[in-house]
């Protein structure tokens, strides 16, 4: 929206329980599950749990907000559990796209609690590292009285592909072009941009990263270990004029279209070191996120009126998503086996979709709850019930004037 840096959760409920919380457990590192939490550290400090990448990216973070020195971050390897006392949390291995990702199962005296976070189910996965399919079938056995299971893709059909089908298809792109390449793809996506990265060295291309974010992710990744990079593949940014095209590759943020990103910037011809030309091949390695689909054509669009080849998802299978179909979604329920499901992590017609999914395949409709933000789900031994709610509205947006120092704090 123009002129709104951000908008974070209303943190009342928590602040009010600040003495019941014993810590904040981290699926992954993506930025809708790690953005808010310097928001919340400032309200609540929490210690926080989470695996090795995710707390790397969450470092980088708090380290802009000041907050590093105050909070206490624990580091937990997948498959390991943490004792909270009454309620221990089991971390367990999933896929995702992104490195390191973790499901929940909780475990309460009347019963355990799945949370499956954001997960597809990849059979190939770059790093090797598959979904813990023994892990969560023996839960499923012991006995499960709630799964809360990704919803975002509840409304397709069949599996979603590998990650590493994207492999061949930029090689593919890259075998006899001439051009120089620039890829737009999510920064978080560490194996994506391992995969182009290879087919940059494979071609013979140096690579150069734009965007600030896209710069931070691939030096924690490689850090941590996370990726491998051969020595001199990277260069400055500052040097792409120094190579010829068809020697290069531009890795940059922007693939959903974002006004002030780098490839908006360049495709409006604004962008301070980057300016793309006739003699460009550029791919969007991502498809666009509900929303933002006019940003994204006109991002396109402008590409095009310079005259720049594009690729784009309607045009090659150039991107894959990090979650599951409906069969995937399927198999998730038939290994929990709950007694009772409630949907999350989407919008209110993928909730209704993965619901009607859970249905078929033999949950009651009425162990299912389809909920909203706010809403509590009160569990006991013999049954579960919606119980009134708690403030969950969004607020505290900052509104800014774009490029200028003056600022307007508002309640929304």
């Amino acid at each position: 929206m123009l002129g709104v840096d951000l908008v974070v959760a209303d943190t009342t409920y928590l602040e009010k329980n600040r003495d019941k919380i014993k810590g904040l457990v981290i699926t992954h590192g993506h930025e809708d599950h790690i953005g808010g939490i310097p928001y919340l550290l400032r309200q609540v400090n929490v210690p926080i749990y989470a695996t090795r990448f995710t707390l790397g990216l969450l470092r980088n973070k708090l380290e802009e907000h000041r907050l590093l020195k105050s909070t206490k971050m624990h580091e937990i390897a997948q498959g390991e559990t943490v004792n909270f006392g009454k309620i221990k949390v089991e971390f367990i291995r999933t896929s995702h796209s992104i490195p390191d990702a973790v499901g929940f199962a909780i475990y309460t005296p009347i019963g355990t609690v799945v949370h499956t976070g954001d997960f597809k189910i990849d059979y190939t996965p770059i790093d090797g590292q598959k979904i813990n399919f023994g892990r969560l079938a023996e839960i499923g056995e012991k006995g499960v009285m709630l799964l809360m299971s990704d919803s975002t893709n509840a409304e397709r059909k069949g599996f979603t592909k590998s990650e590493s089908t994207i492999g061949d298809v930029l090689d593919e792109l890259y075998a006899h072009c001439t051009k120089r390449i620039v890829v737009a793809t999510f920064a978080s996506n560490v194996h994506r941009v391992q995969q182009i990265i290879n087919s940059s060295v494979k071609y013979g291309r140096k690579v150069a990263i734009c965007g600030r974010s896209m710069v931070k992710m691939i030096e924690t990744a490689v850090e941590l270990g996370y990726m491998e990079i051969p020595k001199n593949t990277i260069i400055d940014i500052e040097m792409v004029k120094s190579y010829p095209d068809e020697c290069l590759t531009i890795i940059t943020t922007g693939s959903q279209g974002e006004p002030m990103s780098a490839l908006t910037r360049m495709a409006a011809g604004e962008h301070k070191k980057v300016e793309i030309t006739p003699n460009d091949l550029v791919i969007i390695s991502a498809n666009p996120i509900p929303g933002n689909e006019k940003f994204v054509s006109k991002v396109i669009d402008d590409l095009m009126q310079i005259g720049a080849e594009v690729v784009y998802s309607s045009l090659a299978d150039i991107h894959v998503s990090g979650h599951g179909c409906q069969e995937e979604q399927k198999l998730m329920l038939s290994l929990i086996k709950p007694k009772y499901f409630m949907p999350v992590h989407g919008e209110y017609r993928q909730l209704i979709a993965h619901a009607e999914t859970a249905e078929k395949i033999g949950i009651p409709h009425e162990n299912i709850f389809i909920m909203k933000n706010g809403r509590v789900l009160e569990i006991g031994e013999n049954e579960a019930k919606i119980a009134g709610s708690v403030p969950a509205r969004k607020s505290n947006g900052r509104w800014t004037w774009n490029r200028r120092c003056w600022k307007h704090c508002i309640k929304r």
